[in-house]
């Protein structure tokens, strides 16, 4: 199967085919023509998987379809994005960018943390596709910015993460604004109950679509752990990075305290090192997440939260210096590694207290993690 077969249009293919894509990922393959023929959709897959792709090129398509053109003289807002981070936000509109280039529709992305001026600027210039963090587009609604009388297609994507920052409420305002006639689509990484609750409530007979977690990511990401007294684990991971060949490293964290401190011993052992939460502004997030992505930093040291839009090449190990709650949260944690097909190293620092949190990491993904040795390290 490749693009052409999806039902997409020319300008489309033409932008698809430029970035160099040819294949569709499953979740693109499956969604795309859904997403065409005006269904709702409800899609469950971790990240790295393609799917803002699988997403954006169909709502492009339709909007540029002929019945659906825009008026010269008028652009309201027609389909509209939610996304719960800034990164997560400024990456699916790089990703409209890059596909919409062919079609002249206007897309704008909007989130806190930075002025709002630009922003309004270019809203008030007329925009097609709206790309939103909750928090600021209630803040430019209710200062009369933001009208979403006209929304056709409301896209909530990393709706668990939205559920984990406190957003629903926020997201069920927003809803309430767009009309009751239109797509909607719902992209998460997993399926709590109150997500599924959401999705029954705001979903009229919606396609559903599972890539499950242990097929979905891991063949081509070798995953291991070291079974490591917790006071130990900056030392051990200092050496690993010295050690062996490791070109660019994401090292989630559980707080922002502790990404903070991992980062400054870390450059203290001479390795180049950038931490990146919620605490921090946002223009240091992006300088962080820019040096990163231009390989200036080997190290990019994050919380789960702050981690959402983390879309960077390249990236050849994850580190989880925590084990997360969750396991799910482990799967979407060492999708940042073996994205689009390439392989990739995950690597687990597991103490005393974490062992019931890996057995559920091994019951979810059905395999048991290689146990490396901590040669010169404390030892469990």
């Amino acid at each position: 199967m490749n693009f052409r077969s999806l039902g997409l249009s020319e300008p489309i293919l033409r932008a698809v085919e430029s970035e160099g894509y040819t294949t569709p990922f499953p979740i693109q393959s499956e969604a795309i023509p859904h997403i065409i023929a005006a269904r709702d959709l409800v899609g469950c897959a971790q990240t790295g998987t393609g799917k803002t792709a699988a997403f954006a090129l169909p709502i492009l398509h339709r909007l540029t379809c002929a019945d659906h053109a825009p008026s010269p003289r008028r652009r309201p807002i027609r389909a509209l994005v939610l996304s719960p981070t800034r990164e997560l936000a400024s990456q699916i509109a790089a990703s409209f960018h890059a596909y919409g280039r062919h079609t002249g529709l206007r897309h704008v992305v909007v989130f806190g943390g930075v002025s709002q001026q630009p922003q309004t600027r270019k809203l008030q210039q007329g925009v097609d596709i709206l790309v939103a963090t909750p928090g600021r587009l209630l803040d430019l609604m209710d200062q009369g910015f933001i009208d979403l009388r006209a929304v056709e297609i409301l896209v909530l994507d990393e709706a668990d993460r939205m559920l984990d920052m406190g957003f629903l409420p926020d997201v069920r305002r927003i809803i309430a604004k767009a009309p009751s006639k239109r797509q909607t689509l719902l992209f998460s990484a997993t399926m709590p109950d109150a997500i599924a609750r959401l999705a029954a409530s705001v979903l009229r007979d919606p396609v559903r679509i599972h890539l499950p977690a242990e097929k979905a990511t891991l063949k081509q990401i070798e995953q291991s752990v070291f079974h490591v007294s917790s006071s130990h684990k900056t030392r051990l991971l200092a050496e690993y990075l010295t050690t062996r060949t490791v070109s660019s490293a994401i090292v989630f964290t559980r707080t922002k305290h502790g990404a903070d401190r991992v980062a400054r011993q870390l450059n203290r052992e001479g390795i180049s090192a950038d931490a990146i939460h919620g605490n921090k502004s946002q223009n240091a997030r992006q300088r962080a997440l820019a040096g990163f992505k231009a390989r200036q930093t080997q190290v990019l040291v994050a919380t789960d939260i702050a981690s959402r839009g983390i879309d960077v090449e390249g990236v050849s190990h994850v580190f989880n210096y925590d084990l997360p709650q969750e396991p799910e949260t482990y799967v979407h944690r060492i999708g940042r590694t073996g994205r689009a097909g390439a392989s990739g190293v995950a690597v687990s620092l597991c103490d005393a207290g974490e062992r019931k949190q890996l057995r559920a990491i091994e019951a979810l993904t059905h395999r048991r993690l290689l146990v490396e040795k901590a040669d010169g390290m404390a030892r469990l």
